[in-house]
């Protein structure tokens, strides 16, 4: 089995799948603008070849490189890069290779919100209400409805990127005198906790691998306000967030892929609603949460479900795992070496982070697990304590 990878070295924890995929059998290849001098050994090792293109954006490159591998290796069976921003590159090839998986005449569907708000209410899952609004005047006519505050976001777009909060006439006005020259789409604000059900299914829709996460805040408030965040799995998931889950993964037709599904849990009345599906694995240090909640590998599952359609490991959630992060403009009472040393047998990793995801999950992350969510508690304290005033 030939299967390629896109840009393999981003994120840097992300090569154990480039690996769990030569330990499986198959010839992992990968295809990025990354010097190859720069990637690291593990995945050096790993890849059968490297192909190193001037640009990921320039589409006639990555075809040029496909081709080659094709010539040289025989018909390619799989692409990924478990990457949001290459999910039309990866899409676009399939297509054109007439590979298994997401092609271009499905990608809308988990890319744009005002699609994914359609399947979810017609799998019977609740959702925001909005729409697509093309002007002032059905922006307006929008929050006749559902009243201030709103949401603004682009409707085919990535994270937090380029999302307001509105919560008047005025914000109202300044938005639509500076947005974009994009899509938006206007959503009510729902006053809920943010939670995910993650997971992983096989090549026919089964879910072999599930979880859910609980987040401090949404990833838009992190961004806009410079907030350090800390999510933490649970051991138990909550029956009502597994079974609109599950809902969705079927909805959504999921196959042989990676999900991260966001919902709100309403504080008015404890309602589960839906956010927004995604097609890869949920970002920053999450897959290694697995790993740590699980004492599993994977990255090698997921290579095992490519390869063999079979998912080999059991789990049973033995831990919560909680990432914690810190933003260095910030007055912590402890410094990292305390941290350190006061979360002891806690503390599983930690790592400073890349500074493209500096904004959502901060500029160092710690991983603790335990299970006791009281200990997780405490950990939380320990790592974001701040000096008063």
């Amino acid at each position: 089995m030939n299967v390629i990878h896109f840009s393999p070295h981003f994120p840097d924890n992300y090569y154990p799948f480039s690996v769990g995929l030569k330990q499986a059998g198959a010839n992992a290849l990968g295809i990025g603008d990354a010097p190859n001098e720069s990637l690291r050994p593990e995945l050096r090792g790993a890849l059968m070849e490297y192909y190193r293109v001037g640009s990921m954006e320039d589409y006639d490159q990555v075809l040029r490189a496909v081709g080659y591998f094709t010539h040289r290796y025989g018909k390619m069976d799989r692409i990924d890069s478990f990457n949001e921003h290459w999910l039309d590159l990866e899409a676009r090839i399939r297509t054109d290779f007439n590979l298994f998986g997401l092609r271009t005449d499905a990608i809308d569907l988990v890319k744009r919100k005002s699609r994914m708000k359609e399947r979810f209410r017609h799998a019977g899952i609740a959702v925001a209400r909005g729409a697509v609004v093309h002007d002032i005047a059905a922006a307006r006519a929008l929050i006749r409805d559902t009243g201030y505050p709103v949401v603004a976001k682009p409707d085919r777009g990535v994270g937090a990127l380029y999302t307001y909060k509105i919560r008047n006439d005025a914000e109202l006005t300044v938005f639509f005198r500076s947005k974009p020259d994009v899509e938006f789409i206007m959503e009510e604000f729902i006053d809920g906790e943010i939670m995910s059900f993650d997971g992983l299914a096989d090549r026919d829709g089964k879910i072999v691998f599930s979880t859910g996460h609980a987040y401090m805040s949404g990833i838009m408030e992190t961004v806009t306000e410079d907030e350090h965040i800390y999510y933490c799995s649970f051991r138990a998931l909550p029956a009502d967030l597994e079974e609109a889950g599950r809902a969705a993964v079927a909805a959504f037709d999921v196959r042989e892929r990676f999900f991260h599904i966001e919902f709100f849990r309403t504080r008015k009345d404890g309602k589960i609603v839906a956010l927004e599906v995604n097609m890869r694995p949920p970002g920053g240090y999450t897959t290694d949460m697995f790993n740590y909640a699980n004492d599993i590998d994977i990255y090698q599952e997921w290579a095992n479900v490519v390869v063999r359609n079979e998912f080999r490991a059991t789990y049973d959630r033995k831990y919560h795992c909680c990432y914690i992060g810190r933003k260095n403009g910030k007055r912590y009472v402890r410094t990292h070496e305390q941290v350190v040393l006061e979360l002891g047998p806690l503390l599983v990793f930690h790592t400073p982070v890349s500074g493209v995801f500096r904004s959502a999950i901060g500029d160092y992350g710690y991983l603790v697990r335990s299970a006791s969510m009281d200990d997780v508690r405490k950990a939380i304290d320990i790592v974001h304590g701040t000096e008063k005033g």
